[in-house]
């Protein structure tokens, strides 16, 4: 009986929303009564319980009696789509003086003013001791350049001549920030950041507008490299919070040997890293930005840069080994790292503080570098890459900031003058490190330009 009662209530609600509906649409249109609509409004209100749908108010649309536009039918897209490019023409031409009349205005125009770096910038270089040569990333023009070891630029001289350069859009390169040279093969593995994610191998005779031998798609924010020849894997950095492990002939779309990612790892943002294949030993160097949903963090947080250490074969979500963390570390926006296997001494360029710091391999917690190079005479400059030339027992840095590759004694330490300097820019000239801007806003307080890189 219940349900019965419940039935008729319903189909009567119905009735009586049908009934509503018409009565409305009488008054709107039929004209029948001549009673304000508040009226009706007022007397809706009380025919429907509160919580259920209903008429609340009701406003005449105004007058239309002034110029309307011409109607067009649903076929004539292409006639009006010409017609509104023509009245554009005409609005254009019509906006001009009277001295412009009947000419059009090129908006496709050369700007008046163009902040660019015309200079190679260099993000990596290593040294091929067999060849005697130095290989360097070059992330502003997007090349690759190879020059002899022993190059030094001149003074008075504008730049020095490479060897050899790696460029064009068959290569493949653009921002270019981690660097391998094979020491048997001489094959050079160019890691490609930002919208890269990629690594392409070149052959070491490769020049000009060349492809790449076989190229490796990886995951976005790719940055550093490793490698352990004996086990034939490489180590990739990712800047969202995490090492992928690879075969060193891995190509296409081949996936990861092993990937350390996860909340109990601490990879805050990595950079740097560098392998120890005597101690069977990992360091990544982080910028201490956590937070990447894709390494199970829950929101942002930040700390100070860091280096963390883990067993080389590790997997999955492993906490490190010991951190080297804190205010005596000078760690500043470290980027990429060497292991000098041979004295246990981990070397880090340190960018943001344009020094290179020098720790031992068990070094652990707040504790200050062993040695660090740093100073006017050092010409550093954002330093983006540190290699040990062990057979020449020399300290080869890449730097960001001044178009420069600058040589020191393997032992350097303090203010040091480098033994030599390879230039892409005349002396003095400091980089723009525009890579790839994302926006440009201008302060008109201070007339200056900003724009995120």
């Amino acid at each position: 009986m219940f349900s019965e009662l419940c039935k008729r209530a319903r189909n009567g609600a119905a009735v009586l929303m049908l009934c509503l509906f018409g009565m409305a649409a009488w008054l709107l249109f039929g004209g029948g009564s001549q009673q304000p609509l508040s009226g009706l409004v007022a007397r809706v209100g009380k025919l429907r319980p509160a919580g259920y749908p209903q008429l609340v108010s009701v406003e005449p649309m105004p007058a239309t009696d002034g110029e309307m536009c011409q109607l067009v039918p649903a076929t004539a897209n292409a006639s009006l789509m010409a017609s509104l490019a023509e009245q554009a023409r005409a609005a254009a031409a019509g906006a001009g003086s009277s001295a412009d009349a009947g000419t059009g205005v090129d908006a496709d125009r050369a700007p008046l003013r163009v902040i660019r770096d015309t200079y190679p910038t260099y993000s990596a270089a290593v040294v091929d001791p067999i060849r005697n040569e130095i290989v360097a990333q070059d992330e502003n023009l997007f090349q690759i350049l190879v020059f002899d070891r022993s190059a030094n630029t001149p003074a008075k001289a504008n730049f020095t001549e490479p060897k050899r350069v790696i460029a064009g859009p068959n290569t493949t390169l653009e921002f270019e920030c981690g660097l391998y040279v094979d020491p048997k093969t001489g094959d050079i593995y160019s890691l490609a950041n930002d919208v890269g994610d990629r690594l392409a191998v070149f052959t070491r005779e490769a020049k000009g507008d060349v492809a790449p031998n076989r190229v490796l798609n990886t995951e976005h924010g790719i940055y550093g490299i490793a490698v352990d020849e004996a086990r034939q894997e490489m180590y990739l950095s990712v800047q969202g919070g995490a090492v992928l492990m690879y075969r060193k002939t891995a190509v296409g779309n081949e996936k990861p040997l092993r990937t350390l990612r996860g909340p109990r790892t601490h990879l805050g943002s990595p950079y740097g890293i560098a392998v120890d294949t005597k101690r069977n030993l990992l360091f990544v160097a982080s910028h201490g930005n956590f937070g990447d949903r894709r390494a199970g963090e829950s929101g942002p947080r930040y700390e100070t840069s860091l280096i963390t250490v883990y067993p080389q074969d590790v997997d999955g979500n492993t906490a490190p080994l010991r951190l080297i963390q804190g205010p005596k570390t000078r760690l500043n926006w470290p980027a990429l790292m060497f292991v000098d296997e041979e004295r246990g001494e981990l070397y880090v360029a340190n960018d943001g503080d344009d020094s290179i710091l020098i720790f031992r391999e068990t070094d652990e917690g707040d504790i200050a570098p062993s040695r660090v190079v740093k100073g006017p005479k050092t010409n550093l400059k954002n330093p983006s890459s540190v290699y040990i030339d062990a057979k020449n027992n020399e300290l080869v840095v890449s730097n960001l900031g001044n178009h420069s590759i600058t040589v020191y004694p393997r032992n350097a330490s303090g203010n040091v003058a480098p033994l030599r300097t390879i230039r892409s820019a005349p002396q003095g000239m400091l980089a723009l490190t525009i890579v790839n801007p994302g926006g440009v806003a201008y302060d008109k307080r201070r007339d200056e330009l900003l724009t995120p890189n």
